[in-house]
């Protein structure tokens, strides 16, 4: 089953409420055919405000246009957008099967009883819920009540579809499960969607461009591996995973170089008072006097990979990762390396 591939312009968009709170600052984003791109920001940052505009549930302030494909749908009612959207608790039909949840809309539309059994039935290959058709909500696990609202959203051929917050109801471990399993799925139907969440991981890796937001704007926007390994902004570094803030001398900015325990590093030029780097990026190795070193204070085995921190003189504590089998312990003097393209300048703290 592939939808139509519309782009979606969203163009100088805010949104003031009758008590003057601002949800939303004068915004633009281009939203390309076919594409998933996630709003990513944390609670009360606008990213929910925005795709209640964008679905027609909210107005815009005067002067923004909104466009799907070459229709302008600003003042366009919500109901005639022709968009799809996914809640996060799915809003399902408790009363209803799972066959009469995806064909509700359908039905609504004046579909006929051969259309309907087509694309329900296609629906329901789609989403692997074959023999579950005459099952309703209540019977059905939180991953299989994902895949019915997911289903009955694109049942009606949306040009664009909107998912707020879709899994957040769910465990940690099913959510993993399933958002490999959305990703897939929309790559598969090839809607624009639009995809809003706060969390980092869920938008790496469901999406194909990031929209990460703050305080009611737009920060930055681009790949996933992009914003992690070149954000341009302070909060875009801090809130895409942890990182470490190193301090610079004036002599340092010089010398293009970062100075720990006396050991200047090299690393890019430019005159950043700080630079970071991912805990990732920092190699432990035995200790050795002509490399910088730090003394292990914390150690956290977390499966996979071990958290070490570590003090470090003339910086502050330094939070590193190794492999799961790393052998360095509490109170160890360690040393370490980070190599000069792991190291992150950021252009702006706004």
């Amino acid at each position: 089953m592939e939808l139509e591939r519309t782009s979606v312009q969203i163009s100088q968009c805010a949104k003031t409420y009758p008590d003057g709170t601002q949800g939303l600052l004068p915004s633009s984003l281009d939203v390309y055919p076919g594409e998933v791109l996630a709003l990513l920001g944390p609670s009360g940052c606008g990213k929910t405000t925005l795709l209640r505009l964008v679905a027609g549930l909210e107005r815009v302030d005067q002067g923004g246009v909104i466009r799907f494909g070459s229709q302008e749908v600003t003042h366009v009612p919500v109901e005639r957008r022709q968009i799809g959207m996914v809640f996060q608790h799915y809003a399902l039909f408790p009363q209803m099967t799972v066959q009469a949840n995806i064909g509700y809309g359908l039905r609504l539309r004046g579909a006929s009883a051969q259309q309907l059994k087509q694309s329900v039935g296609e629906l329901i290959d789609l989403v692997q819920l074959r023999g579950l058709e005459h099952k309703r909500p209540a019977e059905l696990s939180g991953g299989q009540r994902q895949r019915v609202a997911l289903a009955r959203a694109v049942a009606v051929r949306p040009k664009v579809l909107l998912l707020d917050e879709p899994l957040t109801a769910l465990d940690a471990k099913l959510k993993i499960t399933l958002r490999d399993e959305l990703a897939d799925l929309l790559r598969r139907l090839g809607v624009t969607t639009i995809h809003v969440t706060h969390d980092q991981q869920e938008a790496l890796a469901i999406a194909d461009r990031l929209a990460v937001m703050r305080s009611g704007k737009i920060i930055q926007v681009g790949q996933g591996e992009e914003l992690y390994r070149n954000p341009k902004h302070t909060f875009v570094a801090e809130f895409l995973g942890r990182i470490n803030r190193l301090q610079r001398t004036p002599q340092d900015i010089a010398n293009d170089s970062v100075t720990f325990a006396q050991i200047a590093v090299p690393c890019p030029s430019g005159a950043w008072p700080e630079l970071f780097v991912r805990p990732e990026d920092i190699q432990l190795k035995p200790f050795a006097s002509s490399q910088p070193a730090g003394l292990i204070t914390h150690r956290s085995f977390l499966g996979d990979r071990i958290h070490y921190r570590l003090e470090v003189a003339g910086q502050v504590t330094l939070a590193a990762e190794a492999h799961r089998d790393s052998p360095y312990l509490v109170g160890e003097r360690v040393s370490f390396t980070i190599a000069t393209e792991h190291f992150m300048p950021c252009e702006s703290d706004q």
